[in-house]
Formats: C-alpha cells, structure tokens, sequence
C-alpha cells in the first residue's frame, strides 16, 4: 500500500512512537550522512517492504510532516510502533525477516479479543501489516483491526503515545479521515463493491458512512447526466429518443451501484430513480409528439414506448410508476389509431347505408297495394343503392383513411380488428361503381398485392352493363372468326354499338 511505503515514519526511518529525543537523533544522523554522501539505512527498513530511495529533499519532507499531532496520529495509524513487549519481540522478528513470527505474535494478542491496554498497539501494527498484502482478506482483516482501535476507549492510548499528551481527538472523525485514505488507496485497485466487501466486517457507523461517501459521486453524476439530458431535450425534441437513450445507458451502472449499497427503500435513492425515470419518460414523450406534428411512421411510436417501458422499470415511487403505466396505456391506444378511426369511418358508412335501407324497405311494405299490383323490388333497390351519395363517401374515405394510414394498418396484429377491418371494405368496395372502386382499392391491400389479385378486384367492380358488354363483343369476335370475312362488317357494327354503349355507361359512373 503506497501510504505505507512512503509513510512519513518510513522515510524518517524511525517507529511512530519515537520520542522527541529519538527523532532529533535520527534527523540529525540523516542530515549528517547526507552531507558525505553516505547510505542512509534504518533499522526499521523491513525486508517485508522492500527497497527504499531516501533523499534529502523526501527526508526533510517526512520529518516535516510528522511536525503536528494530528499528522503524527494520521501517519501513525498506517506504520509501526513498539508500546509493549509483545510488539518489541514481533519488531525484532520484523527486522530479521522473519515476518511469520512477528504476525503470530501480533494475532496471539489480538484474536477474538477487545483492545485493552496491553494490545492496543498490537492492533495498530497487525493492521499495518496486513494492509501490505495483495490479498483481500488479509486487507480485511487489516481495516477491521485499525477500525477496531480507533472506536475503542483504548485508542486516547494510542493517540498519547505517537503525538502530545495533552492531545485530544474526536474518534468518530479519524474513523473517517481513516476510511477516507483507504478509499484513496483502493480507487485504482478495486470497484466500488470490491471495496464496500473490505469494510463488510465493521460495525454499522463504519457502514453508514461508507454509504455516504460512495453514494455521493454516482448520485452526482446521475443528478449532472439527468440535467444535461433535459437541456438537450428542450433543445431538440426531434433527437428526444437517442438522448434518452443515452441517459439511461450512461447512468444504469451508478444506479445499480446506489441500489447495492443502500436499497430500493432509502429514501435519496427513490428521490433519484423516480427523477430519472421521469426524464427518460419525457424523453420518450417528446419524441412522439415531435413525431407526429411531422407525421412519422410507426417506429416513432415504438421507440417513444421502449423509453416509458425502461421508465417503468426503474421508477420506484407510486405517482412516478402510475405515471409511466399510463402513459404507456396512452401510447397502447395510440398504436392501433389507424385501424380504430378507419373502422369508425366505414362503420358509420355501413350503419347509415343498413338505416336507409330500413327505412325504406319498410315505407315501401306500408304502401298499400291494388288488385293484382306487386312491388318493383329493383326499383326498390336502387332507391336504397342510391340513397347514399357514394361520390362523398370516397372523399371522405380518401381524406380520413390515405395510404398512408393503410401502410400502418397491415402492421397491426390483432386479427379480430383486421377481420373487421377488412369486413367494412369489402362491404364498401362492394356498394362502389369502377371508377369510384379505383379511387380506393389502395383500401383492400391484401387484394391488391399481386397482379391477379388487383385484376379480379378491378373486374368485380365493373357495372353488369359492361360486363355483358365485354361478353358480347367477346362473343362476336369469336363469331366473326369463325364467319371469316364475310361476317367482319356485321360483327365490326354491333361492336361499334355495345362501344358506344359501353362509353354511355362509363360516363354515367363518373
């Protein structure tokens, strides 16, 4: 650990309890050496650390350091210091490089017991120790000793031992500069939960302020990436979509970090998951809107319910959630609205054509009749054929449902609305003259999406006039043949007159 490395006492070469007579020895033996150029060594140069590169400039800077109380007491806690016999035997064994020994010795007083007089120093230095190792439960143990120590009635020990006497600390606070330096130490080696499960054996003042210290920064950054999120937004809605996007991908691996460390339940997490799930919901909100004022396709509407779907799932209040789950019923109900408003169309179409019919079918049966008088159904018939104006009713259908619409029909999946759907065109299509059935054939897609198909459509539509008119001339183009020459002239004047028929007939359904 590099605070232990390069702790100030290190450096010094001297333990962190040396008296004041010891440290001006060893300052004044450091600056001696030093003006010859000779070797600085220490005895407390352990093996466990390795090598050490002392300088002038990194010597005068530790003896400066350790100037203060409170530095002395804060560089202490990550070094060694000799305040009983236990920790005179396990130092010695330290500078031997027997370092199996000292920990045994260290562990001994320290194992399943309280700090007390007699082993608050072992505590410090078997922390110390174990903060040198790579292993993560080694480190662990090592925070819960230092921890230990600073929390107990013991430490005002410790404090007196390594700064003045008449020094007092407030332990809550150096429980915290002491976790503080440890995060420091872990930032680049582990992740935020690697680092929470080092702590995990210490008691719940140690828990609650770990939680503050690592909800703050993601709680930050989520608060910032909501805020530049909703300023793009207002900028350019047309983009609403991506920036949503964006902002929970940006944010997904904070929150997930804050709902590990504090819960669902914690009140500044649901302050900031509903805050969130509002601003991608609006997000999406937004982008349909804008979508429809430049009436986009249907994945616009997609794309605005994928967003109030991920809203949903991150929101945690109750208005937030309902918010969400409304907003996506609003959108459900948006989905199918060019099926429901054609429908409603070519319902209302049918409704008015079937009372018409009604009506009259049952004013003609009121009619009294003479001796031997019937009713002329086909006269009936095309009083009710024409008691709807059918040229209105193809503006209407061209206006309210265009291809466009159409398009977005064949996408829908619920076949029962299909079925209905295609009931009323057929329905329409049926009650249509020819050129009136061109103008909205685009209705019938699933009849017109082949060649055969348009074809058998565009000949059902023809007027029986001009069906028995094509049979006809059909009829005697087969009959001039067989005559040959003879029974051209014939057969070229009745078609001259079924032609003339049939333009009459065409130019009465227009």
């Amino acid at each position: 650990m590099e605070l232990i490395q390069n702790n100030p006492y290190r450096i010094a070469g001297i333990l962190s309890n040396a008296t004041t007579k010891e440290l001006e020895k060893q300052k004044g033996k450091i600056k001696a050496y030093t003006k010859v150029g000779k070797e600085i060594k220490s005895d407390f140069d352990f093996h466990i650390l390795g090598s050490i590169d002392r300088t002038e400039d990194s010597v005068n800077k530790a003896f400066s350091n350790v100037e203060q109380s409170q530095d002395k007491v804060n560089y202490a806690l990550f070094w060694f210091l000799n305040a009983s016999p236990f920790d005179n035997t396990a130092i010695e064994y330290l500078k031997n490089g027997d370092e199996a020994k000292a920990l045994e010795i260290w562990e001994k007083v320290t194992t399943d017991k309280d700090v007390n007089s007699k082993n608050f120093s072992a505590f410090n230095n078997l922390g110390t120790y174990k903060l040198l190792s790579r292993d993560k439960s080694d480190i662990k143990t090592g925070i819960e000793a230092k921890i230990k120590l600073i929390e107990s009635e013991y430490f005002e020990r410790f404090v007196h031992s390594v700064a003045d006497e008449t020094y007092t600390i407030d332990n809550q606070k150096q429980s915290e500069k002491l976790i503080d330096e440890l995060l420091t130490q872990f930032k680049n080696q582990y992740s935020s939960s690697e680092t929470m499960q080092l702590f995990n054996g210490c008691n719940g003042t140690t828990q609650k302020y770990l939680s503050k210290k690592f909800t703050e920064e993601p709680l930050h950054k989520i608060e910032s990436q909501i805020e530049s999120c909703k300023k793009k937004r207002k900028a350019d809605k047309v983009n609403a979509y991506e920036f949503g996007l964006r902002l929970f991908t940006n944010t997904k691996d904070d929150l997930s970090l804050l709902k590990s460390l504090i819960g669902t339940s914690d009140l500044k997490y649901k302050a900031i998951a509903d805050q969130l799930a509002n601003e991608i919901m609006q997000c999406g909100i937004d982008y349909f809107n804008k979508s429809q004022e430049n009436d986009s396709s249907v994945d616009f509407l997609k794309q605005a319910q994928e967003l109030n779907e991920t809203a949903l799932s991150i929101a945690v209040g109750k208005l937030t959630r309902d918010r969400a789950k409304d907003s996506l019923a609003t959108l459900e109900e948006m989905k199918d609205r060019e099926i429901g408003n054609a429908i409603t169309l070519l319902q209302s179409i049918k409704d008015a054509y079937e009372s018409n019919k009604a009506k009259i079918e049952a004013q003609v049966l009121a009619m009294p009749l003479g001796y031997n008088q019937t009713i002329n159904w086909t006269k009936v018939n095309k009083m009710i054929e024409e008691s709807i104006d059918w040229n209105k009713v193809v503006d209407m259908v061209l206006e309210t449902i265009p291809k466009s619409n159409v398009d977005k029909i064949k996408q829908v999946t619920d076949a029962s609305r299909l079925d209905k759907y295609k009931s009323l065109v057929d329905f329409l299509i049926g009650k249509l003259g020819f050129s009136q059935t061109n103008k909205v054939k685009y209705l019938a897609y699933w009849r017109t999406e082949d060649a055969l198909s348009n074809a058998q459509l565009t000949a059902k539509s023809l007027p029986i006039w001009a069906k028995w008119a094509g049979g006809i001339a059909v009829f005697l183009l087969l009959v001039g043949l067989i005559w040959g020459e003879e029974g051209l002239e014939v057969v070229f004047g009745i078609s001259a007159f079924l032609g003339v028929m049939f333009l009459i007939g065409w130019l009465r359904n227009l």
